[in-house]
This record gives C-alpha cells, structure tokens and sequence, in this order.
C-alpha cells in the first residue's frame, strides 16, 4: 500500500490542478461574458454611465435611460446572450458525441430544416408570432429524426450522419430559395431574418422560452456529461466503462435539436456560433475537463460580440448572423484541413 501512495498522490494532485484550470477558465469566460453583456447596456449610440443602467435594472423609471436601456438594449443583451448559450451548448454536444469538430447542427442541416420551416410558414401560410416560432421548433425536430434515420446502419458513424446532414442541408437550402423566389417583397423581408439571423427585432418576453429551453434540454445535456466525457474516447471505451451509447445518443439529439430550434425559433439561425464555440473552448480548456460549460460561455461571447460589432463598429449596420458568419467559414476551411491531416478528433 506504502509503495502506491506516491502514485496515488500524483494521480490525486493532477485531478486537483485540472479541476482548478477548468474553473479558472469558467470563471474567466463568465467574467468575459458577463463584460461583454454589460458592454451593450452601457455602450450604444450614446454612452449610458454603468451607474444609471443599474438604476434602471433595478426598475427606476429615468427618463430617456429607461427606454434607451430597459426598451431597446437589455432585450437584445439577453436575448444575445441565452441564445448563444443555447447554440454553443448544442454545438459541442454534437461534436463531443460523434468526437468530429464538423458535427455541428449548422452542418447537418437543423439550423436549415428550422429555417425553411419559418420561411414555409411566412411565405405560404401567412403565419406570424408564436405560430412561426412553433412551426420552426417541429421542422427542426424533424429534420434531426431524418437525418438520424438515413444515417442509421448497424449505429450511426459520425462521418456518415454528416455527409446525410450535408446533403439534406442541401436540399432544404434549394427549397428556401425557390420559396424566396415566389416571396412578395413584404413576406421577403421577413423571411430574410430567419436565413440571416438577427436580433433587431426581439422582445424581452422571448427570454422566457429561452431559459425554459435551456434549463431543461440544457439541464439534462449537462447531465450527460461524464457518458459524453467517455464517449470522446471512442465508443469501445465508453461502453466499457458502462456508459449506454443509444440511450445517451438520444439524449444528446433530442436535447441539443431542441436548444438549436427554440433559439432558431427567436433569433433565426445565427451562422457558426453552434460550430465555432465547441472548437474555441477545446482550444481553451484543452484536456483539463468538460467543454460543455466553456462551450456555453463562448456562444455567448460570440453572439454578444458579433451584435456589438455589426450595430456599432462597421460602416454599415449588419445584423449579427453576417458578422459570425464572416468569422465562421475561414474557421470551418481550416477545420476541414486540419481534421483532413491528423483525423477527427475535437
């Protein structure tokens, strides 16, 4: 017993200093997030000094500050926020379970089935509203159950789910754009937000579905944890270590489809934030825990940041699907070359 203690120790004092680099970096991201969140309350067109937009917060009635902060910034700040929680959690789901950095629901066609969904709706069936955001939320649960099915055979290998998920993608972005073509010029300018991504014209209250989503797709993700951690070394190990493989495949695609559809449903599909967030954070975190949290936090910064960017730092207002988007496709070619040269391996 004498003999293993020093190992034993060593394995103890390594568990503690991954432990403590993990927080560090979660509590690093918060703070980024929280700064970020913070940015947009104080700085806009005009400067609202921190002092005035806690007073508001706190619901003190300041003339000009209550409607420039509580009316115009703080939906959009929330909004931002939950939603690329909401996306970057989704994101690194997919990828830590099929272990491919590719596997991101903006990849295998969710984003898009949701999107054509709402297009349909507006375009066809002159829906608006909630209607809208329900009809989103179906076709993107549809879309993932599709994609599943035609990727199943004898399980479903990673590489093949993404090439279906490709090729169905494919074929939903064809017919959006058919239905684009048949659009009258003031169903084309709603239905541009969806296929954008956009949070320009959100509501406080759209909050709401999006924090029910997240604590519980979210909530039963995060449960997920250790299967999804064992599951990064291959479903051999992870099975041998106990973890159900088809039960916690399910969880996962039921849980992050319905992140990725309900924030879909508010914002329409803001580009890359699900499929940059989980690559940022293994970048950050490295091998010294989950990504699932850090993921998280880095979809907010993106979101947040990218509306920041495209509202107040460019010649022009873009809305902030176009500023990740920008960010997100030369990520995605070095992806594609990297994962081509060393494997699949997030």
């Amino acid at each position: 017993m004498s003999a293993e203690m020093p190992f034993l120790q060593r394995v103890r004092i390594a568990r503690q200093q991954r432990f403590r680099r993990w927080s560090l970096v979660i509590i690093g991201l918060l703070i980024l997030a929280l700064s970020a969140w913070g940015l947009t309350l104080v700085m806009g067109q005009s400067y609202t000094p921190p002092s005035i937009v806690w007073r508001v917060l706190q619901g003190e009635n300041i003339p000009g500050a209550s409607f420039t902060v509580g009316h115009l910034r703080l939906p959009r700040a929330m909004i931002s926020l939950l939603v690329g929680m909401s996306f970057g959690l989704a994101g690194v789901a997919f990828q830590t379970m099929l272990r491919n950095p590719l596997a991101s629901p903006d990849i295998v066609g969710v984003s898009s089935g949701a999107s054509a969904a709402a297009v349909f709706a507006i375009i066809v069936l002159s829906m608006d509203g909630s209607t809208v955001a329900i009809f989103s939320i179906l076709a993107g649960l549809a879309v993932a159950l599709t994609v599943y099915g035609l990727s199943y055979k004898n399980g479903v290998a990673g590489t093949r789910l993404i090439l279906v998920g490709i090729g169905v993608s494919a074929m939903i972005e064809s017919y959006i754009a058919y239905l684009l073509s048949q659009a009258s010029s003031w169903d084309l300018q709603e239905a541009m937000r969806w296929l954008t991504g956009s949070v320009n014209s959100v509501q406080i209250h759209h909050s709401i579905s999006l924090l029910v989503s997240l604590a519980i797709f979210g909530g039963l993700l995060l449960s997920q944890t250790k299967s999804l951690e064992a599951l990064r070394m291959g479903e051999d190990t992870a099975a041998a270590l106990g973890v159900n493989i088809t039960f916690t495949r399910i969880i996962v695609i039921v849980c992050a489809v319905g992140l990725i559809a309900v924030a879909t449903a508010v914002t329409g599909p803001i580009a890359f934030v699900a499929f940059l967030s989980g690559p940022i954070a293994a970048r950050i975190v490295g091998s010294n825990g989950s990504l699932m949290i850090p993921a998280a936090l880095v979809g907010a910064v993106l979101v947040l940041v990218g509306d920041y960017i495209g509202q107040f730092l460019l010649p022009s207002r873009y809305p902030v699907g176009v500023i990740t988007g920008a960010l997100g496709a030369p990520y995605l070619i070095y992806l594609i070359i990297r994962v081509n040269r060393k494997g699949g391996a997030l």
